[in-house]
């Protein structure tokens, strides 16, 4: 089965009161930000994620898509909502009986018409609530990772030790 999350990119920053600080002096550095945390996200769980961002209001804009370490991350056209756009994709991917759609936003009308598309909606906060179970247990991975390190000495006999032990003092 292939499984989608597809992110309602400005929802999630304003829900999120890490993101929204920073996207209140920086929006471009929330965006990247975000982006970096569904990298996280894309690489434990093997979803596909695609982060949709509003480019709606930006003149003469056209459909903008790129790849950041797997993510892909996509600006709408200008008049195109993120909701549409996703809307949209939902359908698309729904058509593939094989593939399983989660969309994260916190807006309940995108929420409803996401549920009767068929895919699953996640809020911003439980998304969020994921990400952070999911960032604790690659910690948790990465400190046991360190504990089980060992020494040539942990993995020969003591004989064998003894042996390179004289043999390296008498060179």
């Amino acid at each position: 089965m292939n499984q989608f999350l597809l992110v309602d990119g400005y929802n999630v920053i304003n829900a999120w009161p890490h993101l929204k600080e920073v996207g209140k002096v920086n929006l471009e550095e929330a965006r990247d930000a975000l982006v970096q945390e569904l990298v996280d996200y894309k690489h434990y769980t093997g979803y596909s994620v695609i982060v949709v961002f509003d480019a709606h209001y930006v003149k003469g804009s056209d459909v903008k898509r790129f790849f950041t370490k797997g993510v892909e991350v996509v600006f709408t056209k200008e008049h195109q909502t993120a909701d549409s756009y996703i809307e949209k994709k939902v359908e698309e991917l729904m058509k593939d009986r094989k593939n399983s759609v989660m969309v994260a936003t916190s807006d309940w009308a995108e929420q409803q018409v996401v549920l009767g598309s068929g895919a699953i909606r996640i809020s911003a906060r439980e998304l969020k609530i994921e990400l952070d179970k999911i960032i604790k247990k690659i910690h948790k991975k990465a400190a046991a990772s360190k504990q089980i390190r060992s020494t040539i000495e942990d993995r020969i006999g003591k004989d064998i030790v003894e042996k390179l032990e004289k043999w390296r003092r008498n060179q």
